[in-house]
């Protein structure tokens, strides 16, 4: 019966937790011998208790410490730090988020131990690999936050209102990037009545744009903006520039500015700069939620609220983690898919012939096999 162990997540603001009473259910009654770390669910409001009546067996000191070493399975949500990488069986298995480019030396004992890591965020992004996309399911958290961060932290309304003492404009927020954050984004805001304008470019989400009630804005583009994995690729100097000259004037007319835009495996683009801050309007609110990558602002600083030049600029580094229930229920979904799909009789088999498992192994057999990650090493 193989063993699965959830410890608690030790990184400060880290509220989410990698199972759920819900999949531990689940999880016993495929035949796992689940082990939670005591309070693992704490923040996320997921008590010992409901973890015991879920089938599962609390562990707490030295036991908890012993479990780390007789797991079959181990889960997380945030990456593990090279103590946490040590302690974890030979030949086990990980499976959680591991920004590789940053923590490669856990990388390096993973790798040097034969643990097979699972990292969640290189679940590849097909039609048969939705349900694993813990990507997707924590990027929509953090959309739908973003408009209510800028909401709390904005002087004005969103919605038009027309009151006994004169009509309140609605508010005009401009959200860059129409991925899964973004159109998460851009839904709530028009729930609170706000005008949206919507820059990407990928000519192909105008569609998704509009249907939430966007406006789209078009950029003249010799060729397609999309990249691999449905993401927007690297724009040339020149592209990236004639971007924000069309951006310019509809940021420094906005309220508030949602930006989302990502690179895959390289740092996020600028397409806020200080000079576009500095013509925004006084009591305006930027919310960055590219921030861990370097940010889509150039003024934006990971984990602090900047104001400069009377612009609010949020550089909240976890917003997923600022829902946490429901954040741990579609993480820990995720996780539940991705595991049970490699189960054959009883058992679990990493078939490196799976796209999904070829795509999503960072580490296995002693070899690293993601290629950026390995080249890093």
């Amino acid at each position: 019966m193989p063993q699965v162990f959830v410890p608690k997540e030790i990184t400060d603001g880290e509220t989410r937790v990698a199972c759920t009473p819900e999949t531990t259910k689940r999880y016993v009654k495929e035949g796992f011998d689940v082990v939670v770390e005591s309070e693992a669910g704490r923040h996320a409001h997921f008590t010992d208790e409901h973890y015991r009546e879920a089938g599962a067996k609390i562990v707490s000191g030295a036991e908890a410490e012993a479990a780390w070493g007789r797991a079959d399975i181990v889960f997380r949500v945030y990456p593990i730090t090279p103590g946490e990488a040590s302690k974890i069986k030979e030949g086990a298995i990980l499976i959680g988020f591991m920004s590789p480019h940053k923590n490669l030396e856990s990388v390096r004992i993973l790798r040097d131990r034969k643990i097979s890591t699972i990292a969640m965020e290189l679940v590849p992004r097909i039609s048969r690999a939705q349900t694993m996309d813990a990507l997707s399911s924590q990027a929509s958290i953090s959309g739908y936050q973003a408009v209510l961060m800028a909401a709390t932290y904005l002087d004005k309304y969103f919605p038009l209102l027309m009151t006994a003492a004169g009509t309140i404009q609605p508010a005009k927020i401009v959200i860059m990037g129409a991925g899964v954050a973004g159109l998460q984004a851009i839904a709530t805001a028009r729930r609170l009545g706000a005008v949206v304008e919507v820059s990407d470019i990928r000519p192909a989400v105008k569609e998704q744009v509009q249907s939430l009630g966007g406006r789209f804005i078009d950029f003249p583009m010799d060729e397609s903006g999309e990249g691999e994995g449905g993401y927007a690729r690297e724009l040339t100097p020149e592209q990236l520039k004639a971007q924000q000259e069309i951006v310019r004037k509809k940021v420094v007319a906005a309220d508030a500015v949602i930006t989302t835009a990502l690179v895959p495996g390289r740092p996020a683009p600028k397409l806020i700069t200080e000079d576009m801050v500095k013509e925004m309007r006084e009591g305006a609110v930027i919310v960055d939620l590219a921030v861990e990558q370097g940010g889509n602002c150039a003024l934006s600083k990971s984990g602090e609220m900047v104001i400069a030049h009377g612009v609010t600029i949020i550089g909240h580094p976890n917003l997923p983690a600022s829902t946490p229930a429901d954040a741990s229920l579609l993480y820990s979904r995720n996780i539940q898919a991705l595991l049970l799909s490699t189960l054959s009789e009883g058992e679990v088999v990493l078939n490196l012939e799976d796209e999904v498992l070829d795509g999503a192994l960072l580490t296995h057999a002693g070899e690293v096999r993601h290629g950026p990650t390995a080249e890093a090493l």
